[in-house]
């Protein structure tokens, strides 16, 4: 039975700065690791572009290696977090202990949630409204291609309120699906928990921190919208040089390489204190009051 740790709304703020932290104390191998998804990514991104009847297989793979990669990065964090280097063999650690089946598992919840969200679509606005839909969106492209002005008659008829009522459910079934994995991972590899209970975890943890949650999320976004723009403007300083392709290219490792480490230090900071897993972290906030589930 696991024990989840109530923590104030500025502990958001604090996985956010332990990620940050954490990069700071090896900044070269965690950028590495980072990179040397991105490299993977490419390369599998080529072979769709040599291969066009590839490119469904090759979206599917990137797919399903995104939470084993991550649930690498998390290794890796906390191997710096404990004071030993980071290596690139940790990106492999997760599947060489045989976590990859549970890890893989987390994507579940994405796909069901998709084909129920497909489905309600259906039901709740009908195939013609869904036809007549799909045909003004190609008429106001098609206007928009030609410098015209769309009409407002386009849209007459259209169920908006209906559309709305799905956009916002949509909206509450990807903050679930997000929060049953926000801290499912680190459960997995460090913890051993079985994939269910982590998700369970994880859910439960992060409705009765919301508030953590909100602050990480916002700060977050300014945090990753700051860093795009700098490393953009550097970019476009670049490509002077280099080439617009060739900047672009290192804009975007660049991004990965600070963004994905610091969400990864985030996530594995939150388990620690959401879960009361592992040693304490410095200055983190004790926790009033928990609940068990």
């Amino acid at each position: 039975m696991s024990t989840i740790n109530k923590v104030p709304a500025s502990a958001g703020a604090e996985w956010l700065l332990a990620g940050f932290a954490l990069l700071k104390r090896a900044p070269v191998p965690l950028a590495t690791l980072a990179v040397l998804w991105g490299l993977m990514s490419m390369v599998v991104a080529l072979v769709a572009v040599t291969l066009p009847a590839m490119t469904l297989a090759m979206q599917f793979l990137l797919v399903l290696a995104g939470p084993l990669f991550f649930a690498g990065m998390l290794w890796a964090v906390r191997e710096v977090d404990q004071g030993r280097a980071a290596q690139p063999s940790n990106l492999l650690q997760p599947v060489r202990d045989g976590h990859a089946p549970a890890l893989l598992a987390t994507l579940l919840p994405q796909l069901l949630a998709a084909l129920v969200m497909g489905a309600l679509l259906f039901v709740m606005v009908g195939t013609e409204q869904l036809q007549h839909l799909a045909d003004v969106y190609q008429k106001m492209q098609t206007i928009a291609a030609a410098g015209g002005q769309p009409d407002p008659s386009l849209v007459e008829g259209l169920p908006a309120g209906r559309l709305l009522l799905w956009l916002l459910l949509v909206a509450v079934v990807f903050v679930a699906v997000k929060w049953m994995t926000f801290i499912a991972s680190p459960q997995i590899l460090f913890s051993g928990t079985h994939v269910i209970d982590a998700m369970r975890n994880s859910l439960r943890a992060c409705v009765h921190n919301w508030t953590a949650m909100l602050v990480f999320y916002l700060l977050a976004g300014i945090a990753i919208f700051a860093v795009g723009m700098g490393s953009l403007l550097v970019a476009s300083i670049l490509a002077l040089v280099v080439g617009g392709a060739i900047a672009m290219g290192l804009w975007q490792f660049t991004l990965m390489a600070l963004v994905m480490p610091v969400l990864a230090g985030a996530a594995y900071t939150a388990w620690r204190q959401m879960l009361g897993e592992g040693a304490a972290t410095p200055g983190a906030p004790t926790a009033p009051s928990r609940i068990e589930v």
